[in-house]
């Protein structure tokens, strides 16, 4: 029998299964023209994936792209069992990834070089690299995978690969915030070649992004810890780790970070092209 090890109170795990029977089945998910909530309780066993060519893992596919709403990226959950992973887990040849590992360990194979990537690890993978993906510890172990077709520009080759963790790379305090807001970025924000970045957000509780920022990048937002108060459009909904937020191009946005402990999200966002026209 597969167990799952003992996690970091850094990043939330979903725990599968179901509900009991005498549950309320008021929550705080909803989806509107501009955002989605999808709370950590929607998690559950009925609503997990299979993919082609994954043996002993299911996924929760919290982002795909829908027309008129978000169309960039896709991001799953992944639980991997004891054993289990692919050797061909990629099956478009022109999608980049982003695998967050958080909870196991996992051993990643890029291009003939293996890296064991634990809680925390990152990876980046461009498009047409070699990668396949083995859980070989006795635990079961989790992690998110982030996809976006690449757009590629002439005179810009594709971006290397990267593999990094959280612990590895010091968070970039935003100006004037006094250290309460900071973002862990794994790689080099003026990298042309890159045409997504996937970055850790940390808010100190009583941190606040001061106004509603409204961008043309769109956005996931999966809370790994702690709780805040967000500004989605014109409401403000309350999440908490394991919560996912999906907005599509120019949501306004902004938070409140409650405590005790530090409000921590994975962030996606599209960067560094020009519109498509047409």
């Amino acid at each position: 029998m597969t167990t799952t090890p003992p996690c970091s109170d850094r990043y939330y795990i979903p725990p599968g299964g179901l509900p009991p029977q005498t549950q309320l089945t008021t929550d705080r998910a909803m989806f509107t023209e501009a955002y989605a909530v999808i709370p950590k309780g929607t998690l559950s066993d009925i609503t997990a994936s299979l993919l082609p060519f994954w043996e002993g893992a299911r996924f929760w596919v919290l982002a795909r792209p829908l027309s008129g709403f978000a169309e960039t990226f896709s991001q799953y959950v992944a639980e991997i069992e004891a054993g289990g992973g692919s050797d061909r887990p990629e099956v478009d040849a022109a999608a980049q990834s982003v695998l967050f590992v958080v909870s196991g360990t996992v051993e990643l194979t890029v291009d003939g070089t293996t890296h064991r990537l634990a809680p925390g690890g990152f990876a980046y993978l461009p498009p047409g690299c070699g990668w396949r993906l083995r859980n070989r510890t006795g635990h079961r172990a989790s992690l998110h995978w982030i996809r976006k077709k690449y757009q590629s520009v002439d005179g810009l080759s594709s971006p290397d690969v990267v593999i990094s963790s959280d612990a590895e790379v010091a968070p970039m305090a935003m100006p004037d915030t006094n250290g309460v807001w900071a973002t862990t970025r794994f790689v080099d924000p003026t990298d042309l070649r890159h045409d997504m970045h996937v970055t850790v957000v940390t808010f100190q509780p009583g941190g606040v992004i001061p106004f509603p920022e409204t961008h043309v990048m769109e956005h996931g937002l999966y809370v790994l810890q702690g709780k805040a108060v967000y500004r989605l459009n014109q409401d403000w909904v309350e999440v908490e780790a394991g919560d996912f937020m999906w907005l599509r191009a120019f949501c306004p946005q902004a938070c409140y970070a409650g405590g005790p402990e530090p409000f921590r999200y994975l962030l996606y966002k599209d960067v560094n092209r020009h519109a498509p026209l047409g």
